[in-house]
């Protein structure tokens, strides 16, 4: 699923892939969308995009003489699972486009598509970010930590630290491959009641004495875990961004492997525990092999079954069946 990062990125391809292109005529939606119809059409306008958190903002502006005259319309993206924008020549839209902005030129005419294979995207008119969700973790760092410390005493924070890091209202862009991290760079037990965890951050201060490139130095070597919850999406918007990049935002599943791969390398360390999490389903987060035994609920870790599998009960009073030649039940 699309986190902070991506919709940061995401937003950078917009605005990199529309600078200089002219938009015209209406929005298409694709008839089997179930978001709202969108009520534009300018004979020129540009497109610009924001981001804050797993939300994005796409701005359509008309330019000056376009007809009919009208303001700025705004929409508020959320990607879902797989949403993702490209841009496409318009005789060639990709699968699952859902909703399309045509340019202007006609060699070749192109179309920025929000391409959604899932359509568990959503998309609100009107530009205004959905009220529950706190500060972004990598645009507004100082705002959401203020957020997180003012709020400690909010319910959200009786629930394990792993639960608490998907809350939006206060962790707004983190989701499971950067909770994942972010706990074992600290090796902070998953399970650890998220009040515990974080009550401590109130009471630390670094010494006044410190000069500020001591105290600077200092956080960078021994960050915290809201420090983190900034630091490393960051790392990722650092590391996935490349000058090259024209093909736009990739697939998650995709882009993820790649960086795993080849660009993260030995600076993350978690993978077996990220790979476990990618591989569970729901929101649950499990703990791979690798996690120390005091990080994981109840002491081990025990593989669950794996997706699609089907847990057959025996019913009391019937004998069990007898494996046939293969193995399996007949």
């Amino acid at each position: 699923m699309p986190e902070g990062p991506e919709l940061h990125l995401a937003s950078r391809f917009v605005n990199l892939a529309c600078r200089g292109l002219v938009f015209c005529g209406a929005v298409e939606k694709s008839p089997v969308s179930r978001n709202p119809e969108v009520p534009f059409e300018s004979s020129a306008y540009c497109i610009s995009a924001t981001a804050r958190g797993k939300e994005l903002r796409l701005t359509l502006s008309p330019l000056p003489g376009a007809q009919p005259a009208r303001e700025p319309l705004a929409l508020v993206f959320r990607f879902g699972m797989t949403g993702s924008f490209q841009l496409a020549p318009a005789e060639a839209l990709p699968p699952h486009a859902h909703l399309r902005f045509y340019t202007a030129s006609h060699a070749p005419r192109l179309a920025l598509c929000f391409v959604d294979i899932r359509r568990f995207g959503r998309w609100d008119l009107g530009g205004e970010w959905q009220p529950d969700r706190g500060p972004c973790v990598l645009l507004e760092y100082e705002q959401f930590r203020e957020n997180v410390l003012r709020n400690l005493a909010d319910k959200a924070f009786n629930r394990p630290i792993c639960e608490a890091l998907l809350d939006q209202r206060f962790f707004n862009g983190i989701g499971n491959y950067l909770r994942a991290e972010i706990l074992f760079r600290l090796r902070i037990p998953p399970f650890e009641k998220a009040r515990t965890v974080l009550e401590d951050l109130l009471h630390h201060r670094l010494s006044p004495e410190l000069t500020l490139s001591q105290k600077i130095r200092a956080k960078l070597q021994n960050p915290d875990l809201l420090e983190l919850c900034h630091l490393v999406p960051k790392e990722v918007v650092q590391l996935v961004s490349s000058p090259s990049t024209s093909a736009g935002w990739v697939p998650a599943s995709h882009r993820r492997q790649r960086l795993w791969a080849r660009s993260w390398g030995g600076r993350l360390r978690c993978l077996p525990s990220l790979a476990a999490v990618l591989q569970c389903a729901g929101d649950e987060l499990l703990a791979g092999p690798e996690w120390p035994h005091h990080l994981v609920s109840g002491g081990s870790w025990t593989p669950g079954p794996k997706r699609g599998q089907i847990q057959k009960k025996e019913i009391p009073g019937n004998p069990p069946r007898t494996p046939g030649r293969n193995g399996g039940p007949f």
